[in-house]
């Protein structure tokens, strides 16, 4: 199954990505280029010529010295009035970034929707959300689907499973939605639910979510993440296969609300060079292989006058 077949797919170190791949830099970067400048970046905001220069911080990378450049954190944050403002929110935990804004959406959407689970029948809550589950749903993809578009990984084959099993869930999704819940007079949620097979095609798209949140616990050792890695296929397995009864599903359910909103949360805390990664790891690999090797060979021997020393 794909929820299955992901995790096994994931859990291999030599291959795990942790951030995401960079593909933005240019081939044409030679190797002296990793050694970034350490001059100012003269950003000034517009009507206020007193601001002074920003100094980036220097971080060390595998492959020599980077920088957050402004483009770093346009990619990674909202559009605010001017670049100043940009490297100045990296120190105040400004994080409006489009990939947490992503799982932020996600985390609501799906928090809300599953509420309707707990409430009373005749809520008047209850009725709202269940009068807009399609929309809720919808939403919730659209999030999870832009988050993994900017989700740094190193290794692209991971990256695009993870996209291919989002777009594969949506696809089922669209398809379940239109040719049975509809005719049926059901929204898609309740269908999956009356309906456990349906879970097949529906399942894709939880299988990139658990990708998702398994990248993010090991790379970051956030607990809620690893719970959710196996919080997410056991409750959709439990269901599909009908072992668990609704009790379990339901505890379940609540533990997924509970954690994947502390998951969506704690991302506003985490540095944003976190979220770019070994930006040298990047550049190195976008360099011709003759580059690549004479780097290496530096390198190689920097390192080897440094134990002699």
């Amino acid at each position: 199954m794909a929820l299955l077949a992901l995790s096994a797919s994931l859990i291999s170190p030599s291959r795990l990505a942790c951030w995401r791949v960079k593909s933005t830099v240019k081939s044409s970067i030679s190797a002296a280029s990793f050694k970034l400048r350490n001059g100012s970046i003269k950003c000034k905001a517009v009507g206020d010529s007193s601001k002074p220069s920003i100094q980036p911080t220097v971080y060390k990378g595998a492959y020599g010295s980077w920088t957050v450049e402004p483009s770093d954190v346009r990619e990674t944050f909202l559009d605010h009035d001017n670049s100043v403002q940009f490297i100045e929110h990296l120190n105040n935990n400004v994080t409006g970034d489009l990939y947490r804004l992503g799982l932020v959406t996600a985390a609501s959407a799906f928090v809300i929707a599953a509420s309707d689970a707990f409430l009373p029948n005749d809520s008047l809550l209850g009725e709202v959300i269940k009068q807009n589950l399609d929309l809720l749903y919808t939403l919730g993809a659209g999030g999870l689907g832009l988050s993994l578009v900017l989700i740094h990984i190193y290794v692209t084959e991971i990256k695009r499973t993870l996209q291919a099993l989002w777009a594969l869930g949506v696809v089922g999704s669209f398809a379940t939605y239109t040719i049975l819940a509809k005719p049926a007079d059901e929204n898609l949620i309740h269908y999956v639910v009356d309906n456990p097979t349906a879970v097949w095609f529906v399942g894709p798209l939880f299988a990139a979510l658990t990708g998702l949140v398994f990248k993010e616990g090991l790379c970051y050792g956030k607990l809620e993440a690893g719970i959710l890695t196996f919080i997410i296929p056991a409750a959709l397995l439990g269901h599909l296969t009908g072992l668990m009864d609704d009790g379990l599903k339901l505890a379940l359910l609540g533990s997924w609300m509970a954690l994947f909103v502390i998951f969506a949360g704690r991302k506003f805390t985490q540095p944003i060079k976190d979220d770019i990664g070994d930006k040298s790891v990047f550049m190195f690999n976008s360099l011709p292989e003759d580059e690549k090797k004479a780097l290496v060979e530096k390198l190689e021997q920097q390192k080897f006058s440094q134990d002699l020393s």
